[in-house]
């Protein structure tokens, strides 16, 4: 007997269409649908059951509904409004992957005996001939997501299967239309999944992050305003500073501890270097400088930089041309040609 593949279905076009390629290769699969405890209300007539049962209807396989509210509220959730409050800018999906979907719900597929587990990733896997694996882009430059990929361990990766890895997304979606594929969701993946109608202050605020005023200051100490709170900030963020200028004011720093927000032009914004923390490394960390590209942020075009190792789990990054809007807080993701080395956080 084959073994058994699990699939994370969400309900979209990618998690439809690669179990049906897993399908088509003759795999013995069943479906993981996880509930994060946010989801959006039910159409009328509909329950999250008769949804679920629609996709496997169509794909003639059996899919366990998986109930991850409680892990998803202590590891995505509260980090991202721990990080907030911090003053930092969080990145729930890089957190998500590792600690959720290749964490709590890994964990579950193993105990209903599968051996690996899919999901709608655009990226791909790679096995050496030393039985080690490698996390590389998909061939969708527009759509690889081997970013929010990069702190997955090497054993997470030993068990991944991302079959959308070698199309693009007008393919998986020609593929969906031409086998009758139909979805129960229709729109894209959002960074912040458990978000809805809110923008990130209201939700913060309604979690218990106050509102504190305080002085928005520009590079040379000079008050120029006031700020609701920090919450409402990032770094490179124009809209809701609302100081009268000649140019338009950018947030370049936030300053908890002095409740401060420090802003200035937009060429302001640009820096060669940043330090990364609890770095994730996918091969085995680097012991000597070494010359990579890094990515920012997740629409952020990776740029060439030089590499300084401070230890296993820490380095300082030397952009060859300056970067804006580093950000504390973000993943910065470490990239050999189209090889994921591994990623970190961005620090102050």
């Amino acid at each position: 007997m084959k073994p058994l593949t699990a699939i994370a279905i969400s309900g979209g076009v990618d998690s439809l269409t690669a179990a049906f390629l897993l399908k088509q290769e003759g795999q013995r699969i069943i479906g993981i649908h996880f509930l994060t405890g946010y989801e959006t209300s039910i159409p009328a007539g509909g329950t999250i059951d008769r949804q679920i049962q629609d996709i496997s209807d169509q794909l003639a396989i059996p899919i366990e509904i998986v109930d991850c509210a409680a892990a998803f509220k202590t590891e995505v959730v509260d980090y991202f409004i721990k990080s907030y409050r911090a003053g930092l800018t969080p990145n729930p999906c890089l957190v998500c992957n590792p600690s959720i979907k290749f964490g709590a719900v890994l964990t579950w597929a193993r105990r209903l005996g599968a051996t690996r587990l899919a999901t709608g990733h655009y990226a791909r896997v790679r096995k050496d001939s030393l039985d080690g694996f490698h996390l590389h882009k998909g061939i969708d430059v527009e759509k690889d997501q081997s970013y929010f990929l990069a702190r997955l361990t090497r054993d997470q990766l030993a068990q991944a299967v991302f079959p959308l890895g070698q199309m693009t997304k007008t393919d998986t979606k020609n593929l969906a239309r031409t086998n009758g594929l139909k979805p129960i969701t229709h729109t894209e993946s959002q960074d912040v999944c458990f978000i809805h109608g809110h923008t990130y202050g209201e939700f913060l605020e309604q979690h218990g992050t106050a509102s504190r005023p305080g002085p928005i200051v520009n590079l040379q100490g000079k008050v120029l305003g006031q700020h609701k709170g920090l919450h409402h900030f990032t770094i490179g963020q124009r809209r809701g500073i609302n100081c009268p200028a000649a140019k338009p004011y950018y947030v370049l720093k936030i300053e908890p501890e002095q409740n401060r927000l420090t802003v200035g032009n937009h060429d302001d914004l640009g820096t060669d270097r940043c330090r990364v923390e609890a770095i994730n490394w996918i091969q085995a960390p680097p012991t000597e400088s070494l010359h990579i590209h890094t990515r920012v942020r997740y629409r952020h075009r990776a740029a060439s930089s030089k590499l300084v190792p401070l230890g296993p789990h820490a380095a300082d990054i030397f952009f060859d041309v300056p970067q804006k809007a580093l950000t504390p807080g973000q993943g910065a993701v470490f990239y050999d040609e189209d090889e994921v080395l591994g990623g970190g956080w961005i620090v102050r």
